[in-house]
């Protein structure tokens, strides 16, 4: 018999598996499930076989969505909308009350069911997803009850089409099915083909509940199907899976004006000073990467040490990976569970092979009978080795280190991602400087994969755009109000004129240049073209890669501060007041007072559109921060040149952002001349940079440039269109605001200033944490 202390040494504990009996006779009594449309489930048609990942046993069959179900789920959802966003905060509150507490009842079940389906532990099932499933309708019944109050104004959406992943299928579908159903809405969503059945039992539990029939649709199937949905007429689509399916979406919606909120893959950094609590930066590995055998898409893959305490980090890491159990999902003493499909495996192993044929060394990370890998982790790697670019998805980590602050800061960001990153540091100087400077929409310091409803997460560049949780979340699910618009005035036809300085019409002699940079220029092409006044240029791909080149070289803007980018735009105000009569001239006097308007507007909002410290976790601080999305291309309305033109501007250079605009193409020249304001204005150079010509000929490239983080685009559907299929090469969002009275109290407000920030949400650990709560525990 072993002794205490031989058992604690070896860590090797006897079998403690959670009974799965009533899960299996509930799955036996179902027998084949159909889909869950108006509040029923369909008879099966055509189905396929969910299996157990960890033995291959089939748990169910369940049905291959169709167009024709989709037809059928999104015709229900519209029909039980409007009574649906018909009733009273209250009324819609109790309901999603009522989903929580009948989460809470089936706790248990539903755990087993998910770590069946799914193949992760029953220790992250029962203790993580489960419970924060619950927090999600009990966080959104709240939001529900607050609507009207908290967002005045706003409607619901519509329908809402949702295609959730195989990594968390039960808390996805809380993420997206409860801010919908609190704003009013109504949803189909398709879960994953590998995991489907805790969507299903969720069906069932709507039926408890007794919510309306046709306010939550469940259509299960592959990649079809959900083609199917976001082909369908639907007014919104949230997605969440892999940068490249997102990409297909982003351009698949291209000029249909739905929402799209897609949040997508991630590379994440994991970052260790040389200040660290080593002992505890390596749990943070086993939370963020191992304990969900790495099918996390904000994974701390990317583990970057400081070199001066990367061996003790990685015998540390080496000794408590070797001590983790690999073994059967329901097994409560399991750290690792089964990959989700062999599939997947496969995928897995693969990139790990092309890692270690590149140079790479890979320590663990053994294939095991099933579908069982070790933990492991990636060393001696090169930056540009397929294993540190490529997103593994599973439990397999790669470890580099650094030299200084500044190297880890540029490694950390050196990826086309920006979902996630982890910091440790026992210096919160140090820490939240590295929070500040990393680019990614969630900062953890000195701990990892921390979720909460209250807390909003999503990511930056290709890990998608939008935010799911919180008040960012309930935004993303409710329309602006309707503004009374102005019909978009007609293009006149661009011709060019001879290059260099042509007399301009009515004998006047005056020709415009382009502002790029801080200064006039020619157009890269020298031509120019005709407009009511003069002769504007006209500029072309070239002037725009010029322009954008400028605008991210004035990173110094941001880092002013919201004081001192109000103080400018005050003295802008100053200097346009003093030149009214001159300006009023070529447009009219209310647009320059509504254009001085703005400027006062948005200088008072530079030092006030603040974040917010959500109540998410004991024991933590949640920051919430707006942060400028950096350089924003922006295409004028060609109504009203001058207040069109600085409604737009002034509210992304007021949060810090630079842009490129595009002004009118009919009339330009009412706007060139405010480089003679913006130089008299202390304005850096590269924030503004102007470039006249046609529209949508220069719209295009701008929306496509790589470093442009966000396009705003005034003008046709077609333009919107192709600017939209530009923009999803690198998952940037569009915003298309609508034609209105650019002089008038609706060309103004917190709406802009919205879609010229992204959020950041950092969490920062907050006094002594309680009891028994780790980093990654509800």
């Amino acid at each position: 018999m072993s002794h205490v202390s031989e058992i604690m040494e070896s860590m090797e504990y006897g079998p403690s598996v959670e009974d799965s009996s009533a899960v299996r006779d509930w799955l036996a009594r179902q027998g084949t499930f159909g889909h869950f449309i108006g509040g029923t489930f369909t008879e099966p048609d055509t189905t396929f076989e969910t299996r157990d990942p960890a033995t291959g046993e089939v748990l169910a069959r369940v049905s291959q969505g169709t167009q024709a179900d989709i037809e059928a789920a999104v015709a229900a959802a519209r029909q039980a909308q409007g009574p649906w966003a018909a009733l009273s905060g209250s009324e819609r509150a109790r309901y999603l009350y009522a989903l929580a507490r009948h989460v809470q009842k089936r706790e248990r079940f539903l755990s087993v069911l998910e770590s069946l389906d799914n193949g992760k532990p029953i220790r992250e099932a029962r203790d993580i997803d489960v419970p924060l499933v619950a927090r999600h309708f009990y966080h959104h019944a709240g939001w529900a009850e607050l609507r009207d109050s908290q967002f005045p104004g706003l409607t619901p959406l519509g329908v809402c089409g949702q295609i959730i992943p195989w990594n968390f299928p039960l808390l996805m579908l809380a993420w997206k099915v409860a801010p919908a159903l609190a704003a009013g809405n109504t949803v189909v969503l398709k879960p994953a083909e590998y995991t489907p059945l805790t969507a299903l039992a969720f069906a069932q539990i709507c039926q408890e509940v007794g919510l309306p029939a046709g306010v939550v649709n469940i259509v299960t199937g592959d990649g079809a199907t959900g083609a199917a949905l976001v082909q369908a007429p639907v007014d919104k689509i949230a997605f969440t899976g892999s940068t490249e399916v997102g990409r297909g979406i982003a351009q698949a919606l291209a000029g249909t004006g739905r929402r799209l909120t897609l949040e997508l893959g991630g590379k994440s950094p994991f970052v260790v000073m040389e200040d660290a609590d080593l002992d505890a930066a390596v749990e943070g590995v086993v939370d963020s990467i191992w304990f969900n055998q790495g099918q996390v898409c904000c994974a701390g893959s990317r583990i970057l040490v400081a070199e001066a305490v990367a061996d003790r980090f990685e015998a540390l890491l080496s000794f408590r990976m070797s001590r983790m159990r690999v073994g059967p999902p329901l097994d409560k003493s399991t750290d690792v569970g089964a990959i989700v499909d062999p599939v997947q495996k496969d995928r897995i192993l693969s990139i790990c092979r092309a890692a270690t044929e590149a140079g790479a060394e890979l320590v663990g990370g053994q294939a095991q009978e099933g579908c069982f890998i070790a933990p492991g982790y990636l060393k001696n790697i090169a930056p540009a080795n397929p294993g540190m670019e490529q997103e593994i998805f599973g439990p397999i980590a790669t470890l580099s280190t650094f030299r200084t602050a500044d190297e880890a800061v540029e490694l950390a960001n050196n990826t086309r991602y920006g979902l996630a990153a982890s910091v440790w540091s026992e210096s919160a100087t140090v820490a939240t400087d590295l929070a500040a400077r990393i680019k990614a929409g969630v900062v953890w310091i000195n701990s990892a994969n921390l979720f909460d409803a209250a807390a909003p997460f999503g990511g930056y560049r290709e890990s998608g755009y939008g935010r799911e949780g919180g008040r960012s979340g309930m935004l993303d699910y409710l329309a602006e109000a309707l503004i009374s618009a102005r019909p978009e005035e007609a293009l006149q036809r661009v011709s060019a004129t001879p290059s260099g300085d042509a007399p301009a019409p009515q004998g006047i002699d005056r020709t415009a240049k382009l502002y790029i940079g801080g200064a006039q220029k020619r157009p890269d092409g020298g031509g120019n073209y005709a407009v009511p006044g003069g002769v504007a240029p006209l500029g072309n791909r070239k002037d725009i890669r010029n322009a954008v080149e400028a605008a991210a070289k004035a990173g110094k803007w941001a880092a002013m501060g919201g004081h001192a980018r109000a103080q400018v735009l005050f003295y802008i105000a100053e200097n346009l007041s003093a030149r009214a009569a001159e300006f009023a001239a070529r447009t009219s006097r209310a647009e320059v007072e509504a254009a001085i308007g703005r400027c006062f507007h948005y200088a008072a909002w530079a030092d006030k559109f603040d974040g917010a410290n959500v109540q998410a976790k004991p024991g933590h601080l949640v920051n919430v921060i707006p942060e400028p999305l950096g350089v924003i291309g922006i295409a004028c309305p060609n109504a009203q040149p001058l207040a069109g033109f600085l409604s737009l501007v002034l509210p992304a250079i007021a949060m810090g952002n630079a842009v490129v605009a595009i002004p009118a193409q009919n009339d330009p020249l009412a706007v060139t001349d405010l480089y003679q304001v913006f130089d008299t204005s202390d304005l850096p150079a590269g924030v503004v940079n102007i470039v006249t010509g046609a529209r949508d000929e220069l719209a295009v490239p701008l929306a496509a440039h790589e470093e442009v983080a966000a396009m705003w685009y005034c003008g046709t559907s077609d333009g919107l269109a192709a600017v939209d299929r530009a923009a999803a090469g690198n998952l940037k969002p569009v915003w298309a605001p609508a034609a209105r009275d650019w002089t008038g109290p609706d060309a103004q407000g917190e709406t802009f200033l919205r879609h010229a920030t992204r959020q950041k949400t950092i969490w920062l650990p907050y006094g002594a944490l309680p009891a028994g709560s780790g980093s990654a525990a509800y």
